[in-house]
């Protein structure tokens, strides 16, 4: 006789996301308030990997992370001083990159309990992430964000992951952070391009989840434009808030049935970052995805063509691109290499082709098929006939 069980598991993950201002200052409290009730009464082991690409605007950063961790040895132990890594796409690019990190971690013994601090933006958050998800299936990270992008996205998310043969997070795993805590004086130094890239995050989840976030944004894109910091930090924060809800909201924070991330525009963006080798911001990606996805969306019925436009005005006001040369890239067949990603995108979510796209402005509808004339009409409409279509 056969035996038959079905074993159900409903783990349960929690953590607090913060946002602060200098955070390594010594006498800033924020560290000590947010995780010293959550580690054990010793002192749990702390390794700390810090982006690069903050060092040339922070010559003590390193310094002063290795003091303020030093001060609190009380429930804090720091295995060795703060170890920089390449920032933006090259260590997602790298597999060498990703096992020095394991090896890090390795070499000073961090068990579970452990603590692995991770300050830089997104990219360097879903690689060092990536690698203490794999050492004893599991250490524990806490996100220090640094960019728009990983302060408003990425970085309050369940995902790690890095890029191979090519394609934009090719492996990865679901990890949810023990913290996050978000210091928004790192904001000031951001290039132009990193700066807005968060606006273009922020356009997409207020396009599907919140029409008045999309009203702020639209009024306030020339602010951004001039690096606003006060109406940058509202959009992060907003931003922020509306992904932690989407994930919590969805019960299926693992995308293991059809839950989707707040992933609007985003088949044509991780395209177009790996055909331009990397060289592509993801921002700048994600608003010409919008752009396409909103003219699909327009050519469909799904939002009107007024709407349509006044987002794709709002992100140039923004100082964000809503075109590329590279839409218009064929295969030897002549079909747009672009469309590819749909192809990428369906094997990314689980061998079923699921699309996020506006169902009238402020909310979402799943999409199982697209019309592939209709979309290339979009995206060909998008380069060849200007930013805008006639309403």
């Amino acid at each position: 006789m056969k035996t038959h069980h079905l074993q159900k598991i409903s783990p349960r993950f929690e953590y607090p996301v913060v946002f602060a201002r200098g955070l390594f200052s010594p006498d800033d409290d924020t560290l000590r308030a947010v995780l010293e009730p959550r580690v054990e009464p010793r002192p749990a082991p702390a390794l700390v990997f810090v982006d690069a690409g903050l060092l040339p605007h922070y010559p003590s950063l390193t310094e002063d992370i290795a003091r303020k961790f030093r001060a609190e040895s009380r429930w804090l132990h720091l295995v060795c001083d703060p170890i920089p890594v390449p920032g933006g796409e090259r260590i997602k690019n790298d597999y060498r990159l990703i096992m020095s990190v394991v090896d890090a971690c390795l070499e000073y013994r961090l068990c579970r309990r452990s603590l692995v601090f991770v300050v830089g933006g997104g990219a360097v958050l879903d690689a060092v992430g990536f690698a203490a998800s794999i050492v004893h299936r599991g250490l524990r990270i806490v996100r220090l964000p640094t960019t728009t992008v990983s302060q408003g996205d990425s970085g309050v998310g369940v995902k790690t992951g890095m890029n191979l043969h090519g394609s934009k997070n090719t492996i990865g795993t679901f990890w949810p952070p023990f913290a996050v805590i978000s210091d928004l004086e790192f904001l000031a130094t951001l290039r132009a391009e990193h700066w807005i890239s968060g606006a273009a995050e922020a356009f997409k989840v207020a396009v599907v989840r919140d029409s008045a976030f999309l009203d702020f944004l639209c009024e306030r894109a020339g602010d951004l434009r001039q690096r606003n910091e006060a109406v940058m930090e509202q959009v992060v924060m907003w931003s922020a808030r509306l992904h932690l809800e989407h994930i919590r909201s969805s019960r299926d924070p693992f995308e293991m049935g059809e839950g989707r991330p707040l992933d609007f525009g985003h088949w044509l963006a991780h395209k177009l970052e790996s055909m331009s080798g990397f060289g592509m911001t993801h921002g700048h990606a994600v608003s010409v995805g919008l752009v396409v996805d909103l003219t699909y969306a327009a050519l469909r019925g799904w939002i009107t063509v007024t709407d349509r436009n006044r987002v794709v005005r709002a992100l140039s006001r923004c100082g964000l691109p809503v075109s590329s040369p590279l839409l218009l890239e064929r295969q030897g067949d002549g079909r747009l290499r672009i469309l590819d990603g749909l192809t990428e995108f369906r094997e990314h979510a689980g061998g079923r082709l699921v699309l996020i796209y506006p169902d009238g402005m402020g909310r979402l509808q799943l999409v199982y098929e697209v019309d592939h004339v209709l979309l290339e009409q979009a995206v060909l409409g998008v380069v060849r006939g200007g930013a805008l279509i006639r309403e």
